[in-house]
């Protein structure tokens, strides 16, 4: 007999207030998590592999319900969050507070909301007949540049999988999102010569050639927004590249050897990051050698710390028959990125975005999610499972 929604939604509230209840910094690893959710899978007799992190302090989780094949379903989420040191709560961020049909807590958007949902929709889909299977995929260290799914991928990558679909299940209040932009996280690490500060001239300031180079970002930021490809799906509807930290220098008087520089590069589909970044690569060139004559060994090196592809598939001309009936209203695309595009990668199969909750609540303190947001993820999940039994 199908539960209420009430009961449903109590269900994944008790399983979102344990969820939160972990503190699940990117920095602090998540395997009590992990571990707590493998116990509930063993509860219910559901088959689970396990993806350690070598330090043994986080672990991804891949588990299935239903018989191996093709045609599947995949439910994927992180399980990591961002800090809450410097914020100001009013509540206590790992510990679930009711609020009317608010829910406050860290991670309850971002993205445990989906999380308590999707482990529990696959709890009850064990008690049912599958054709095709449903499977759900939990990561780490999604917060810090998707890097926990990785490895699970590979292993998911050898075997063969074929899902019809993948869900990520991050918040974007229960619309479809279809797209999002890649990025590439880079450093610029700048090396000038010291000197005392009275005698500036003598030396090569590295921090001026951080400027230098940070004024090239900004060229390259105007040409992208004025000539460069335009999506008019983003908020920002193209690339931009953003310098987000610098750091340099000891005293004052000192003239500095060295400084970083770190830079973001988020690509819209029609734009190649590898093409942005070597732009930037032939301006630091273009800067070291206008200093390399008089300061040898001085100069600009640009390394790639981080990248993960962005998500298109608006160019999927069978979007509708994909999705589920009832989730076929207009698309969208998000700014934020997502793992959907290492999904697509490695799985060759469509990927949507599509959660409980607003990105707009995520990272902030008294971060929250509403009670209507987890039913209708709760109802979605039930259709999806519905379809696997035909």
């Amino acid at each position: 007999m199908p539960l209420k929604a009430s009961e449903e939604s109590s269900r994944v509230i008790e399983l979102l207030d344990r969820l939160v209840s972990f503190p699940t910094v990117s920095s602090d690893g998540n395997l009590e998590l992990i571990n707590y959710v493998a116990s509930r899978l063993r509860e219910a007799t559901i088959p689970f592999e396990m993806f350690p992190h070598p330090n043994g302090d986080r672990s991804s989780l891949f588990a299935r319900v239903g018989p191996p094949g093709p045609g599947g379903v995949v439910l994927s989420g992180h399980t990591d969050v961002v800090p809450v040191r410097g914020q100001e709560w009013t509540k206590h961020p790992f510990s679930l507070t009711r609020e009317g049909k608010r829910l406050f807590g860290r991670g309850t958007a971002d993205m445990k909301g989906f999380v308590a949902c999707a482990l529990e929709a696959l709890i009850d889909a064990a008690q049912t007949r599958l054709t095709a299977p449903l499977y759900l995929a939990l990561s780490y260290d999604e917060e810090i540049g998707c890097v926990g799914v990785r490895p699970m991928l590979d292993f998911l990558g050898g075997l063969g999988l074929d899902p019809r679909w993948v869900l990520i299940g991050e918040p974007t209040g229960m619309r479809i999102a279809s797209g999002h932009k890649g990025k590439t996280a880079a450093r610029a690490t700048c090396c000038g010569f010291s000197a005392h500060s009275a005698l500036a001239p003598t030396g090569l300031n590295a921090i001026h050639l951080a400027s230098d180079f940070l004024s090239d970002i900004r060229a390259l930021q105007t040409e992208l927004a004025e000539t460069g490809p335009h999506d008019p799906d983003y908020d920002v509807p193209y690339s931009t590249v953003h310098a987000g930290m610098i750091s340099g220098g000891t005293a004052l008087n000192i003239v500095p050897d060295s400084c970083t520089l770190d830079f973001e590069i988020r690509n819209v589909a029609e734009d190649d990051p590898k093409a942005l970044f070597e732009q930037l690569f032939r301006s630091a060139d273009s800067i070291t050698r206008r200093v390399r004559q008089r300061f040898p060994g001085a100069g600009i090196q640009l390394e790639i710390i981080n990248e993960y592809p962005g998500l298109n598939e608006m160019r999927c001309a069978d979007i509708d028959r994909t999705l589920p009936a009832g989730l076929s209203a207009e698309k969208i695309k998000v700014a934020f990125g997502t793992e959907g595009g290492l999904f697509a990668a490695t799985l060759r199969a469509p990927v949507f975005v599509c959660g409980p909750g607003h990105m707009a609540q995520g990272h902030k303190p008294d971060e929250y999610i509403e009670t209507d947001q987890l039913q209708a993820c709760s109802q979605m999940l039930a259709q999806i499972t519905a379809q696997l039994q035909a």
